[in-house]
């Protein structure tokens, strides 16, 4: 029986290398097995803490009046329940049945109104969620617009404030896609051209509003929007 542990044997012989091969191997292969078990034992426990955490949230759910939340934020807004079911991939009479507390949204479903509001999951759920200042980063609105029934595109700042004063929007329009429109509504709006230019028709008369221009009307006259320049993004607030 050849010794391959003395130190005397010099040159290696195929016997001890082969050994040594072996050994190397199977301690390998032990520490794999660890590894692939600790893995298999974090993943399952990852599972098992989405599901308890997705049986918690919809509990959550079904206790809150969910509806008059997102129907206040749409209200605030001055939004339609088409709009909200368009930017949410969701049926008008669905948003409805949830408004009215006769339907309860799914999560998946919650999260894409959530979104189509401008908030997420947790501005809808929780119930003291008051903030007392909100910064919103262009890029954030920029990257979160929603498209409207219109063919302009808006994002709602400060959704996560409840019981405003009043809300700002941030519009992007574009030459070619808006419809031919006019609205009315309660209250007051004041629009600022962050950029490019549009035609605005308020009442009779139409305005032609530049980079850096503001018009402030009452809402009750009829308004509508109409891009000159390729596109054109503006503030719109409500009060």
């Amino acid at each position: 029986m050849i010794d391959c542990n003395s130190k005397r044997m010099f040159p290696i012989s195929f016997n001890c290398l082969l050994y040594y091969l072996i050994i190397y191997f199977l301690n390998y292969l032990e520490v794999l097995i660890k590894l692939l078990h600790l893995y298999s034992t974090k993943l399952n426990n990852g599972k098992q803490s989405l599901m308890i955490n997705g049986i918690q949230l919809e509990e959550r759910i079904n206790s809150l009046n969910i509806g008059d939340r997102i129907k206040i934020l749409r209200m605030g807004q001055k939004r339609t329940l088409q709009e909200i079911a368009d930017a949410s991939e969701l049926s008008r009479s669905m948003i409805s049945k949830i408004e009215n507390n006769k339907a309860i949204p799914s999560v998946a479903a919650l999260v894409k109104i959530a979104k189509a509001l401008g908030t997420n999951i947790s501005g809808l759920l929780e119930q003291n969620e008051f903030l007392n200042a909100i910064i919103t980063p262009r890029k954030k609105a920029e990257e979160n617009l929603a498209s409207t029934d219109k063919g302009y595109f808006i994002y709602p700042y400060a959704s996560d404030y409840h019981e405003k004063k009043m809300q700002p929007f941030l519009f992007v329009a574009r030459k070619g896609e808006v419809k031919a429109h006019e609205v009315s509504h309660e209250g007051e709006e004041f629009i600022y051209i962050i950029r490019g230019q549009m035609k605005m028709q308020v009442g009779e008369v139409e305005y032609v509003l530049k980079t850096g221009d503001s018009l402030y009307f009452n809402s009750l006259q009829k308004h509508g929007i109409m891009p000159v320049s390729d596109e054109v993004m503006y503030l719109d607030i409500f009060v």
